[in-house]
């Protein structure tokens, strides 16, 4: 009888190693696809919020903050533009829940923005900014990777402190162009990391 029990507890640790086994791959794969989205993201939010500051600047109306909603009009596309020859990431509980933290980062701004079109009571760049950071760390986590958690933890608690140093709401469209340069030099690692 012992001898079944110690079969099973060994079944039991095969499992969970194989389990971790396949997760610490999924990780690696879902880094080496990803490297070159974060420097995709990375440019297009550092081109959009220069355009939109420079805009902003010249005309003096914030107007031209409806233009972050091209970002995934033209984002989105490329990314599938981009992954096409990618090997497939099978779906699993880490690339599931990367995508709802980022499905919850997009549903969270959207809102923020909304809000703060009718009322103007919210500090839209520096809760912005925060949000990216911690979307960007969380995901760092569930990937176990540092240069992803400390990317993002620079890019929201830097970049919230710097908001709340600005002057203006146009100046502060400055620290996007900044987390633009931090996503890029974080892909860039990445692709560095896993060749």
């Amino acid at each position: 009888m012992e001898k079944t029990n110690e079969n099973k507890e060994m079944t039991a640790q095969e499992s969970l190693s194989l389990i971790n086994e396949v997760l610490n791959k999924s990780r690696k794969s879902i880094l080496r696809n990803n490297g070159k989205h974060f420097i995709l993201w990375g440019v297009l939010l550092t081109v959009l919020s220069l355009g939109i500051y420079e805009l902003w600047h010249i005309t003096g109306n914030p107007i031209w903050n409806l233009l972050w909603f091209a970002m995934p009009i033209i984002g989105i596309p490329l990314v599938k533009l981009i992954s096409r020859k990618d090997d497939a990431i099978p779906q699993n509980v880490i690339s599931k829940q990367i995508s709802k933290v980022w499905l919850a980062y997009c549903v969270f701004v959207t809102s923020i923005f909304v809000i703060s079109i009718f009322t103007g009571l919210i500090e839209l760049s520096l809760v912005i900014v925060l949000l990216l950071g911690f979307a960007e760390c969380i995901s760092g986590i569930m990937l176990k990777n540092w240069p992803i958690i400390i990317s993002g933890f620079i890019l929201g608690v830097g970049g919230a402190f710097a908001a709340a140093l600005m002057p203006t709401a146009a100046e502060q469209l400055l620290l996007f162009t900044i987390g633009g340069v931090i996503l890029v030099v974080t892909g860039l690692i990445i692709k560095i990391q896993y060749r």
